[in-house]
């Protein structure tokens, strides 16, 4: 009975898209997005509420996550700086563990992890937070990606702790695990209320999913498509939805697979993405090796003294600071999932490899692109939100003229491996909420690359505001169970680096 109403909604709907006359005149692309833009406007009224600071309206949500990163940085001890060289280690196999639980190695749950944040955050959210906030907003991306280190190190440690482990070798983890069940450990009123925060944490992941996982990066790519086949008169504009239907088969194609094949596949793209992309990058900055003192020296001067930028001093840091947390989701709790699929019996482990995520996503990559959009002087303080990818592309096509096909691939690959990777997150959240088994599993992913054609077609303005908007609730529920959960976080730390240093942890690569 519930298949039917569902059945018939969904005809009303599709009914009234195509037929009501004042819609009669847009493009599918626009019905759609008139369709889901009250929504989305909704959402983001809410979660971006807004408190004043020197006269700048500072989001709730950001305070929440650079409080929560600094607060974790010193009670580590630092954590994010002292166990890099170890994080190599690991990284590279000198300690892996076959016989332990988990789906995949060290590396690969790395790779899946940096797939969901290495994109376009990383090309269009920095020539946004530069252009707005000046060079100076490059120093506060930096900062907020080093303190972000220790968030990873929080989360993903617990993802491990408290995944559940099933007979035949898979693994569920993540946030709403951990908040459920660690919380559970210090009393019945816990218990209850780590339910309600795994609850709301999966509702917002879900969400997440299907916007800032899917929705942003089909949009953004497609829009890039658009911009190197002639803009306006590319034979593809008003065509989103075309772009979306190819998308969402290569997609279904490898989530399929489950978390084995997503991490087959991002071990790949990533890191030659990673390549193509820095490489490019570094190419043009060696290029014009003259101009980089310069650029430094307009990062740092205008951290602290932003003449005519509006909001001032604040209003650079907010720049950067957002752009950051939106490329590398430090505090969100999104790349625990992934790190929770990892083959280890120490926990701690995965939670220090994960401290390479922020620093690859927002120290290297971001920074390497601001570096090249400084440098070559294309950055716009009247730019359009929604002309990021194409003032990247402005920058580096300036050095290199055929560059701009190279980055629309890299666009497209890294959405791809964007969206793979987010499946995984909100399926893992779809089956806690509605069981483990296969009608939830297809349910899940069958919404999911509809979404993919959905965001193809929609108009920038909604997709951002839905996407950073369901990222970031994600951090409430996250990191309010976080705080409760350090204790547990610091006995295996400490354990674990007394382990290491007396020599008890055995080597696997010589």
């Amino acid at each position: 009975m519930k298949m039917k109403t569902h059945k018939t909604l969904g005809v009303a709907l599709l009914t009234w898209l195509l037929a009501t006359p004042a819609l009669a005149q847009q493009t599918l692309d626009e019905r759609i997005n008139a369709a889901v833009q009250p929504a989305a406007d909704w959402v983001t009224g809410i979660i971006f509420s807004t408190f004043p600071v020197a006269g700048v309206n500072i989001p709730f949500v950001l305070a929440w996550l650079i409080v929560a990163a600094t607060i974790f940085t010193f009670y580590f001890r630092f954590i994010n700086l002292r166990a890099m060289k170890h994080g190599f280690q690991l990284v590279r196999g000198d300690f892996n563990d076959p016989e332990a639980a988990g789906e995949v190695t060290h590396f690969q749950a790395l790779a899946t992890a940096l797939s969901g944040t290495v994109g376009l955050g990383n090309i269009a959210g920095v020539a946004i937070a530069v252009s707005l906030g000046g060079p100076g907003a490059t120093f506060w991306m930096i900062l907020a990606g080093l303190l972000g280190m220790s968030s990873k190190f929080t989360e993903c440690t617990l993802g491990v702790k408290y995944r559940n482990e099933y007979p035949d070798g898979t693994v569920s983890g993540g946030p709403m695990y951990y908040l459920s069940k660690g919380l559970a450990e210090r009393g019945p009123n816990f218990a209850r209320f780590g339910k309600v925060l795994a609850v709301l944490f999966a509702i917002f992941c879900i969400g997440g999913s299907f916007g800032g996982g899917n929705m942003f990066q089909a949009n953004q790519s497609f829009a890039q498509l658009v911009n190197v086949t002639g803009g306006e008169a590319s034979w593809l504009a008003g065509k989103g939805w075309l772009f979306g239907i190819v998308v969402a088969a290569a997609v279904g194609m490898v989530i399929i697979g489950g978390i084995k094949g997503i991490a087959r596949v991002t071990s790949r793209i990533v890191p030659l993405m990673a390549v193509v992309y820095v490489s490019a990058g570094v190419i043009i900055i060696l290029a014009n090796i003259t101009a980089v003192p310069a650029a430094f020296a307009a990062i740092f001067a205008g951290a602290f003294s932003p003449e005519g930028i509006a909001g001032g001093f604040i209003g650079v840091l907010l720049q950067g600071f957002q752009r950051a947390a939106f490329s590398n989701e430090a505090g969100v709790g999104s790349a625990a999932i992934a790190h929770s699929a990892v083959q280890t019996k120490r926990p701690v482990t995965e939670g220090i490899v994960a401290l390479y995520e922020p620093f690859v996503d927002t120290v290297v990559v971001c920074t390497i692109t601001a570096l090249v959009i400084i440098i070559t002087g294309t950055w716009d303080p009247g730019v359009d939100p929604s002309a990021g990818v194409q003032l990247t592309s402005a920058a580096f096509e300036s050095s290199i003229s055929w560059f701009p096909w190279i980055l629309t691939v890299a666009v497209v690959l890294f959405a791809f491996s964007t969206m793979i990777s987010w499946s995984y997150y909100g399926l893992k959240c779809w089956t806690y909420l509605f069981g483990e088994s296969r009608a939830a599993d297809y349910t899940y992913k069958f919404l999911f690359l509809a979404f993919v054609v959905i965001g193809s077609s929609m108009q920038l303005g909604a997709v951002i505001g839905f996407s950073d908007a369901m990222i970031f609730a994600m951090a409430f529920p996250n990191l309010l169970g976080c705080y409760f959960l350090l204790p547990v976080v610091k006995r295996e730390l400490d354990r674990y680096w007394a382990d290491l240093k007396a020599g008890r942890l055995e080597r696997t690569r010589a």
